[in-house]
């Protein structure tokens, strides 16, 4: 979609694609419905989605090399998000607004957890996560899962990433 913006930076067009499938199915995994108690929704299943790549980009963003592969990951989740959508049945005249507020909403928590001091991983990923309340051991849950999540972004080499390798 953007691609002609960033030809010297996206001159493959599956690039980005092997971290982004990684990141799906991380966030795939059932133990965010059942412990998490995320609701098993497109807008949970989102919500878990944009969350780990919002961590990822932030991960990305913190090494030198990072910079290509954050571009990347971000043109795939939009073309994936533009194909999602239009596999639900969006036009053209609704889809680009969708898009721009899926982007928005990523680029939300993106800026959430950059801005992220140790003693805040609660509420960051109460915000992130959920729209209304949610219960102490659902919320401990999947703060430890997102801040393992982030251990392991922060243990792997951006070519690592790049390759979609995360254990």
């Amino acid at each position: 979609m953007l691609g002609f913006l960033f030809r010297t930076l996206t001159a493959e067009p599956d690039r980005g694609a092997a971290l982004f499938d990684a990141i799906t199915a991380r966030a795939r995994r059932p133990h965010w419905y059942v412990e998490g108690t995320v609701p098993d929704t497109l807008d949970g299943r989102f919500a878990i989605l944009a969350t780990l790549t919002a961590l990822t980009l932030v991960r990305l963003e913190s090494d030198r090399e990072g910079n290509q592969a954050s571009v990347a990951l971000t043109e795939r989740f939009i073309e994936v998000m533009e194909s999602e959508h239009r596999e639900l049945g969006l036009g053209d005249p609704t889809l680009g607004k969708t898009v721009r507020k899926l982007v928005g909403s990523l680029a939300r928590r993106t800026e959430l957890w950059r801005n992220l001091g140790a003693e805040a991983w609660e509420q960051a990923a109460r915000e992130s996560l959920f729209k209304g309340s949610v219960s102490a051991g659902a919320l401990a849950h999947v703060t430890a899962a997102l801040r393992d999540f982030h251990d392991e972004l922060e243990r792997a080499s951006v070519t690592d990433l790049q390759q979609g390798n995360l254990s």
